[in-house]
């Protein structure tokens, strides 16, 4: 009787309800691959700012570390002895004006004297060879003069380009050499800036196999970006673009230099800083993406999600997996449109029990960092 009575209380119990659990129904969608890659920042242009004549500094004409002009003066060597030869090759070119008028003169002579043969012809000739030689003089003294002046003008040094200057290694006094190897400072441009940075020549192999088989498709040249993420985490917020893949490897590393170019208005970007370039390389027309926390790792270090079956029971599917970028991977075998895959609610089931799907949409999902990478 007492048996009896416990299987009659045990039938007559409730029994549980289902869990209840999130999920997402996966889709086929464009799904743009996107690489992050370091890089470096590089100006546009450098220039070194050198002495073409030589002489004594006179005056620094600069502030460190500021903003210049191109055409700018930046230092003035003494002007005084550029001065004095330019006075020296004037006074030498009008010495030499005035002997080829006198030639000009004695010629215009001598020609009336030769029709009237009062004058041997050989000695107008003369006359004339006389001024032809007086005229490549003042050729050659104009020329001496235009020296001069050219002299006087790099006394002043000027900015060959715009941009920010660095530290001044010359001051008042110094003597400086013409063509000297040291130069007195130097200047970036940073109004635009490059971001330079490697791929290894696999993965771009990888990357032209699958745009040749039709895996990806090639981004229209005006629709590639490339964006830069800074050392603390944060986007920059210009976006850039590419400029070129160059067309040679690295025999040390097995990289391929790229090169991005992106505008620099408030000098966020200087030179020599480490960024992570986000590069868009496809786009797969037709890709299944899950969210990150869908993706469970089995003992043997394999991909793996929950989904939900048609009488709503959880069972484990394995799944290959390739890029992951704003939190969710690309699942490139395992799954197809219109599976629904578990992303929360893992530890109110095991695989085999029935659950209560409830679907979750891609906003309310959880937002993970970027990580770009394959499995």
């Amino acid at each position: 009787m007492l048996a009896a009575c416990d299987e009659s209380a045990s039938a007559d119990a409730p029994q549980s309800a289902p869990p209840d659990v999130g999920i997402v129904t996966v889709k086929a969608e464009s799904f743009a691959l996107t690489r992050e890659l370091p890089g470096r920042v590089a100006p546009t242009r450098v220039a070194d700012v050198r002495p073409r004549v030589s002489g004594i500094v006179v005056q620094r004409l600069f502030e460190q570390g500021s903003d210049v002009k191109a055409g700018e003066a930046l230092y003035q060597i003494d002007p005084k002895p550029f001065e004095v030869e330019l006075q020296a090759s004037e006074a030498a070119l009008e010495r030499a004006k005035a002997a080829l008028e006198l030639a000009q003169q004695q010629v215009n002579r001598s020609s009336a004297m030769v029709k009237a043969q009062a004058i041997a012809t050989a000695q107008h000739e003369i006359a004339v060879a006389t001024v032809a030689q007086n005229k490549a003089e003042v050729a050659a003294r104009e020329a001496d003069v235009a020296r001069a002046r050219l002299n006087l003008d790099y006394a002043t040094i000027r900015a060959p380009i715009s941009g920010r200057i660095g530290a001044a290694r010359a001051t008042e006094g110094a003597l400086v050499v013409q063509n000297d190897t040291v130069n007195l400072a130097t200047i970036q441009q940073l109004d635009t800036i490059y971001a330079d940075f490697t791929q290894s020549v696999a993965e771009l192999n990888r990357l032209r196999r699958a745009f040749e088989s039709g895996d990806l498709e090639r981004p229209a040249p005006d629709a590639v970006k490339v964006r830069l993420v800074l050392d603390d985490g944060t986007t920059y917020a210009h976006a850039g673009k590419l400029l070129f893949s160059e067309a040679r490897v690295d025999a040390s590393s097995g990289q391929v230099t790229l090169r991005g170019e992106f505008a620099n208005p408030n000098r966020e970007l200087l030179p020599g800083m480490y960024v992570r370039v986000l590069l868009d390389q496809g786009v797969d027309s037709d890709a299944i993406t899950v969210p990150e926390q869908a993706v469970q790792r089995n003992g043997g270090g394999g991909s793996e999600v929950f989904v939900v079956k048609d009488d709503n029971r959880a069972a484990l599917q394995p799944v290959r997996l390739g890029a992951a970028q704003d939190g969710r991977w690309l699942v490139v075998e395992g799954l197809k449109p219109g599976d629904r895959v578990v992303i929360d609610g893992f530890q109110k089931f095991a695989a085999g029990d029935s659950v209560k799907p409830r679907s979750v949409t891609q906003s309310a999902e959880v937002e993970r960092p970027r990580i770009v990478g394959s499995r």
